[in-house]
């Protein structure tokens, strides 16, 4: 079978890496460039000893025309940087995986409110296919241009999935309480990431308002039916390379009399387990756990997977989920590779079939 094409912008970082490990041991595709202005003309496995002996590929500048001869690009770049440079590829027929921001808000003013810059293509906002394939299997396939979702929408976006069209949860008061690796703040030299502030430290950030959480709203609200949907969203750095977990307290819709009962019916333990099981039975990338375990994010270190542990406390307290994934998998570089698989039309699970890493 002929081996598809693919590139890679921005290679050098935590996501361009993973994303280069994962696609290098993919059987139907060949990485044909991989690009860097401040690297041009390394070897890569020069660059990277964990992939010494693995590839001969330099790392090329993105002017070179180098990426002109791939079916799919994908972009591990900074915010801005695909949006301004997708377009001319697109019109010569190459697809887009986007592991960026630039596309994942259907709002240009919203975008530009978020990340306090112009957005250089505003005329793709219309273009670009929502990258969580456990809702949008069907447009990813044959979309030109993905935006693969963040690390913290994928983990918060799966755990709420099968609650937001139940009538009995309500939506207005939706509390995420998110952790996540020290590797989701990127591979930049920051005096917030050095050793001696990250370890044995443990703090929130962006609690005023992450970039993430009009994601979230946005992609939660347009699975709710319309209904109103509130979420308390907070952020918290937790001393560990990779992972994340995002717990997540939903509480019951207001009722009262006989249908109280009926309600409290519909959100016990068992009954949100046996939902949580239906909405995901075909889901190659999310294990919902038995009733009553945890999940760690070790158990799906290097995979693709969104493990979920469901729970609510004696009394009238709120559902409790939890999940779990890796933010440099599932929450960026795996998901990405997942949507190019659709996008080939290959299953979707080729290339990322590894079990997780232990220890780990």
């Amino acid at each position: 079978m002929k081996r598809s094409k693919v590139g890679i912008v921005g290679g050098t970082g935590y996501t361009g890496v993973e994303l280069l490990r994962l696609l290098l041991a993919h059987p139907h595709v060949e990485v044909a460039a991989i690009t860097s202005r401040s690297e041009a003309g390394q070897k890569v496995g020069e660059y990277f000893p964990t992939l010494r002996g693995r590839t001969e590929l330099a790392f090329s500048d993105p002017e070179s025309g180098d990426l002109e001869e791939c079916e799919i690009v994908f972009f591990a770049t900074p915010h801005t940087v695909a949006a301004s440079q997708v377009g001319a590829l697109l019109k010569k027929g190459i697809r887009i995986v986007d592991l960026s921001a630039d596309f994942r808000l259907a709002d240009k003013v919203q975008w530009e409110e978020w990340y306090k810059v112009s957005h250089p293509a505003p005329e793709l906002f219309g273009e670009a296919v929502y990258g969580l394939p456990e809702v949008n299997r069907e447009a990813i396939a044959s979309a030109k241009l993905v935006a693969c979702p963040g690390c913290y929408p994928t983990a918060i976006l799966l755990g709420l999935l099968p609650l937001l069209d139940q009538e009995s949860v309500d939506l207005t008061s939706i509390i995420a309480d998110a952790k996540s690796g020290v590797s989701g703040a990127g591979r930049g030299a920051a005096v917030g990431t050095l050793l001696c502030e990250t370890s044995e430290n443990f703090k929130t950030y962006s609690a005023s308002g992450h970039r993430h959480l009009p994601e979230i709203i946005q992609h939660a609200t347009s699975r709710a039916g319309g209904r109103e949907f509130g979420l308390t969203f907070v952020p918290h750095l937790v001393p560990m390379m990779r992972g994340m977990e995002a717990t997540l307290y939903i509480r019951r819709a207001p009722t009262s009399g006989p249908q109280s009962e009926g309600i409290e019916d519909q959100l016990s333990p068992r009954a949100v387990h046996a939902l949580f099981t239906k909405c995901f039975e075909n889901e190659p990338f999310v294990d919902v756990l038995p009733l009553g375990q945890h999940p760690e994010t070790r158990s799906v270190k290097g995979t693709n997977l969104c493990r979920i542990g469901i729970f609510r406390q004696p009394g009238n307290g709120p559902i409790i989920i939890s999940s779990v994934i890796d933010n440099l998998v599932k929450g960026a570089s795996g998901q990405a590779v997942q949507n190019m698989n659709l996008m080939l039309g290959l299953p979707e699970t080729v290339g990322l079939e590894a079990a997780a890493l232990l220890p780990g």
